[in-house]
């Protein structure tokens, strides 16, 4: 089994998922075999692999239930006929819902100018409400549906069309460009800036974007850095410990030293603030004194500023490591 995106691979890949890591290997060796079996005597009476994967894997069942009967894990909270949907719905539930929460509540803190104490008392505090909430309510639900025997053809019906492709754990042609080609507009975007200007003034342009040669240098050592991460990527062909690991800590010098250009004021046009304040004449003062709590209106901007930029390198962190985590969950069947 070779195309990662036919039916007995996905199968294979979600009942693996499902599975403990001690014991993966051995069963999904068996249950690959077990597919074969099946597969290849309907091939030799005249169907196409793919319509003979289809029907051997909605045979074996949806994949969450059948790894839990492979190692007899009961199904007893919401019973088995609702086990495999309400397994993964709270999952997708508890990464989305937590993240959107947290994300929120911290970034409230930050800008009401909270103490170090107050955020991580809230983070936390918001972490297990949100977390409880999630699964008692979605548990509720399927225990409602159980017990009513409310039905559902999207919550029942097995279908193999339903299999999520398989993970693309190689890093190919097409990402590198993609890379490139992102970086190459970033440059395009900082150069533009600087010389035409995107923020409209009436006269002659104001960058957004300090113009002094170290927030410039700064950001263009990145950009190349990035570009020798992903071409690196490329010639290895796919992701390993060393390369996560060099993905975090780049990660990181761009979430330190961009915040630490921030907050020194060499990040954005200090000209470019002046203009805003001037322009903005008597609503603007008001707007400052009514936030004035807050460090006043750009106090609050800076605030969302320097969120974004801790929080897109951590997503580009946990990006990378989930890719990691995909091509080692896939290398006992490889």
């Amino acid at each position: 089994m070779t195309d990662t995106n036919a039916y007995a691979d996905r199968y294979l890949e979600a009942v693996s998922r499902a599975l403990p890591a001690a014991s993966r290997a051995e069963i999904v060796a068996e249950l690959e075999a077990s597919l074969a079996e099946q597969v290849e005597p309907r091939i030799a009476q005249g169907e196409s692999r793919d319509e003979a994967e289809r029907h051997v894997v909605s045979e074996f069942g949806e994949p969450i239930a059948y790894a839990s009967s492979l190692i007899d894990r009961p199904m007893w909270l919401v019973g088995p006929r609702y086990y495999a949907a309400w397994l993964r719905l709270l999952r997708l539930l508890l990464i989305i819902v937590p993240i959107c929460a947290v994300g929120a509540t911290l970034l409230g803190q930050l800008i009401a100018r909270a103490s170090v104490g107050e955020i991580f008392g809230g983070v936390i505090a918001v972490l297990i409400g949100v977390i409880v909430h999630v699964c008692f309510w979605t548990t509720l639900v399927f225990f409602i549906l159980e017990r009513t025997g409310s039905t559902g053809d999207t919550i029942l019906d097995w279908d193999p069309d339903r299999l999520p492709k398989a993970a693309e754990i190689r890093s190919g042609r097409p990402d590198l460009i993609a890379s490139l080609v992102f970086l190459a507009i970033v440059v395009g975007a900082m150069l533009w800036d600087l010389l035409l200007g995107f923020f409209p003034t009436g006269g002659t342009p104001i960058p957004i974007l300090n113009p002094v040669p170290v927030t410039w240098a700064v950001l263009l050592l990145f950009v190349v850095a990035e570009a020798v991460f992903a071409i690196v990527l490329y010639l290895r062909r796919r992701w390993s410990t060393a390369l996560a690991v060099a993905n975090t800590v780049l990660a990181a010098a761009f979430a330190a030293a961009s915040l630490a250009l921030l907050i020194s004021g060499a990040l954005v046009n200090p000209a470019l603030i002046d203009f805003i304040a001037e322009a903005g004449g008597e609503g603007f003062a008001q707007g400052q004194l009514a936030s004035a709590g807050q460090g006043g209106v750009f106090g609050i901007l800076g605030v969302i500023l320097g969120f974004c930029l801790v929080g897109f390198p951590i997503w580009d962190v946990v990006d990378g490591w989930l890719k990691l985590h995909r091509l080692r969950s896939a290398a006992p069947r490889a």
